[in-house]
């Protein structure tokens, strides 16, 4: 069996490379410039250079795979038609599983993080050949640059309110990935996958206060306010506007994620934040 991995040389992929070769696998690894995974190579992986926008391309990555993990790309407003291309070359290639890294409740999510994973999952359910959605939440270093400044000037800041978020490790959502990707009986499944913890800004402020050893407390601004905050901090205007609403649309619960689908996956519990945090 063969096992292809797109976007390998991003944060995601490359974790998820690096677990199908630890469990013994030698994974396809599809990237835009082969050159960043020189290591992944010397460890085995097979390295194939394409890139989203190249069907001709994606067609050589995926010949002879059997199974294919879709991460999904960070062009915003290119996405959809650049995931459709991937979908239509491993229709061509005759894979046999096709797994998408999603968003949780992505058929109802009202974040603007979730329109194209939406519109993917749509192109997804009438392909022809079996699927299976990786609805991935948030991972905990998404806080990775809030995490010295709060500890640093003893706040952190937010819109989410008195909303939770079930984070993980990205490294967790990467194994989580690989075991589906080496087993059985994934096709047509759709996993909600979190963490075991369902925290509220407080409760990231406590994990913060815990992990760098300093007194954080948490403080809740409107979505607009934040957005302002964040482009302050150097943020884009999209960027910032994106993370805000991600923010407020947490205080509406839509990424706490209770199925334990990810502990059960993985067979352990998922990373906690303080754990992230303190490295």
């Amino acid at each position: 069996m063969t096992v292809a991995v797109t976007a390998a040389s991003g944060k995601l992929g490359r974790l998820v490379v690096e677990a199908l070769l630890d469990a013994g696998e030698r994974p396809v690894a599809i990237v835009r410039d082969p050159r960043k995974v020189a290591d992944l190579a010397a460890r085995g992986a097979v390295v194939r250079q394409a890139t989203y926008d190249d069907p001709a391309a994606l067609d050589a990555a995926l010949a002879g795979v059997n199974r294919v993990l879709l991460i999904s790309g960070n062009e915003f407003g290119q996405r959809i038609t650049q995931h459709t291309n991937v979908i239509r070359a491993a229709e061509r290639a005759g894979v046999e599983l096709l797994a998408y890294t999603s968003i949780p409740r992505a058929d109802s999510n009202p974040m603007v993080l979730a329109a194209e994973h939406r519109g993917t999952e749509e192109v997804l359910a009438t392909a022809s050949v079996p699927t299976v959605l990786l609805r991935n939440g948030w991972y905990w270093e998404n806080y990775g640059g809030s995490v010295a400044h709060a500890a640093q000037v003893g706040v952190l800041h937010g819109a989410m309110g008195d909303g939770r978020v079930s984070g993980a490790a990205r490294a967790d959502y990467a194994e989580a990935a690989a075991r589906v990707l080496t087993s059985e009986g994934h096709e047509g499944r759709v996993y909600e996958l979190g963490g075991d913890e369902a925290l509220t800004g407080a409760d990231l402020a406590a994990a913060i206060a815990e992990a760098q050893g300093a007194t954080v407390s948490y403080a809740n601004l409107t979505q607009d306010d934040y957005t302002a905050a964040l482009r302050a901090a150097g943020l884009d205007d999209q960027y910032a506007a994106v993370l805000a609403d991600a923010d407020a649309r947490i205080g509406e619960g839509v990424l706490e994620v209770n199925t334990g689908d990810l502990s059960k996956i993985l067979g352990r519990p998922a990373t906690s934040a303080a754990t992230v945090f303190a490295r």
